[in-house]
């Protein structure tokens, strides 16, 4: 029985696709060379390939402002990776180690690294995709050129590091090689995710997924740029007597 050619090249290019996980069909979800790692949110695991956020790949998420969850989405995949250190790279404030501690990731594992200067944080970045040692690197970078992130890239495909980069909302119209890139904005009890790249189908309509809110005493000073201040009313002043120290 002879087929028919498009079938028997459909049924070609599914089984190559099955074999080699670096070729996808555009209609299917593709399959990463490691086990994905659940982001614990069952909406967004359904959307991405392998239901997880992909180790040694390249993650861009685009924040339309810092604040806005994008720490809290990340809590669950930072858990499962706790028993390796964590690395955060020019984050916008001082990561708090009572926060990380209530949300029971372990603070001595955890390495923090600011530098002066923009290259000086991407190569930071990129010794440690190279080095291997670490279970994850979150990397907050406003700008970046096409070659830098070409370099990271590459680097991250050479290890088993869950690899985060958070960027402006308006990186966007902007070329990159990573093979999964989210949009996220405030909605109301969590945030909205546009999946703008993704090895399988396109998906145009948004996700809205629910993040559990925490108390002021454990939020993380990454996701906000005001102080917490106690608000218990002073004790009242006595009053004094000025009339002696009038000349």
């Amino acid at each position: 029985m002879t087929l028919p050619l498009s079938f028997a090249a459909a049924s070609g290019a599914a089984g190559v696709a099955a074999a080699l996980p670096d070729v996808w069909l555009a209609n299917q979800m593709a399959s990463y060379r490691t086990a994905a790692i659940a982001t614990g949110q069952a909406l967004l695991d359904r959307e991405l390939p392998d239901g997880g956020w992909p180790p040694g790949a390249l993650i861009e998420l685009l924040a339309q402002q810092p604040g806005i969850g994008e720490m809290r989405l990340l809590q669950p995949a930072l858990r499962q990776r706790a028993s390796r250190a964590l690395a955060l790279v020019q984050p916008p404030h001082l990561p708090q180690a009572a926060a990380w501690a209530v949300e029971a990731f372990p603070v001595e594992r955890m390495l923090w690294i600011k530098a002066s200067r923009a290259a000086d944080a991407l190569w930071a970045a990129e010794q440690i995709l190279r080095n291997r040692a670490c279970g994850a690197l979150v990397l907050w970078q406003p700008h970046i050129r096409h070659e830098s992130l070409r370099r990271l890239h590459l680097a991250a495909q050479a290890a088993d590091t869950l690899f985060w980069m958070i960027r402006p909302l308006t990186a966007a119209q902007e070329a990159s090689p990573a093979p999964l890139r989210l949009a996220l904005r405030p909605a109301a009890g969590g945030i909205r995710i546009d999946i703008l790249k993704r090895r399988g189908p396109r998906r145009d309509e948004p996700l809205l997924v629910p993040l559990e809110r925490m108390p002021a005493a454990t939020s993380f000073p990454t996701e906000t740029s005001h102080a917490f201040v106690d608000q218990r009313a002073s004790s009242p002043a006595a009053p004094r007597d000025l009339s002696s120290a009038l000349v």
